[in-house]
């Protein structure tokens, strides 16, 4: 679960420097590419240890949706960065970059908060991080609300609203993802306490 976060990690910063740089968008986008297949490589053997496995450190449930969340964090980066690729995204919204540092930031929180599940013994500790990373989520949803409301009020071009509205809406759900690793480590807490 580390390594896996550990990968959403960088996926998050590899889009947040994409942002801050649109010039060699096909490159950066290959690059996110490249770690979300690593992001599947252990989705994939978590799923064949699950299977091969009489005894597990967690319920079989948490560790199948914990996987799946992971990877499901990379699939969005991965989308959000293809389809700036793909579209010609040449210059960025003001509130595209923000959305990529919060999600770092969520990434970030994720990451601690599977590492912290190595001491179940400290159930406040975890508790706590699972908040951090709901916070952040909560703080993009504010900031997707207002891009969005912006982007329909400002964007003249039909097709650019379009484009950007299923960008933000990628990374919206790479934060979304984030928060329910955060609701999935809440119940193991629960489950061990």
């Amino acid at each position: 679960f580390s390594r896996h976060a550990a990968l959403g990690v960088e996926g998050a910063l590899l889009l947040e420097a994409l942002f801050a740089d649109l010039r060699s968008v096909e490159e950066q986008a290959r690059r996110i590419r490249d770690v979300e297949h690593q992001a599947d490589t252990i989705c994939q053997q978590t799923m064949e240890l699950l299977h091969s496995s009489f005894i597990t450190p967690m319920e079989r449930g948490n560790i199948h949706d914990l996987s799946s969340r992971l990877d499901d964090i990379m699939d969005h980066i991965e989308a959000a960065s293809q389809k700036l690729w793909l579209y010609e995204i040449t210059s960025a919204t003001p509130e595209a970059p923000e959305m990529s540092q919060l999600l770092v930031r969520a990434t970030k929180a994720v990451q601690k908060t599977v590492d912290a599940l190595s001491d179940l013994r400290d159930p406040g500790r975890i508790r706590a991080l699972c908040s951090e990373v709901k916070a952040v989520e909560k703080e993009n949803d504010r900031l997707l609300r207002r891009a969005t409301a912006r982007l329909f009020k400002e964007e003249q071009d039909p097709k650019m609203l379009i484009k950007w509205k299923e960008i933000y809406e990628n990374i919206e759900d790479a934060v979304d993802r984030c928060e329910d690793v955060a609701n999935v480590v809440e119940g193991v807490v629960l489950e061990n306490a």
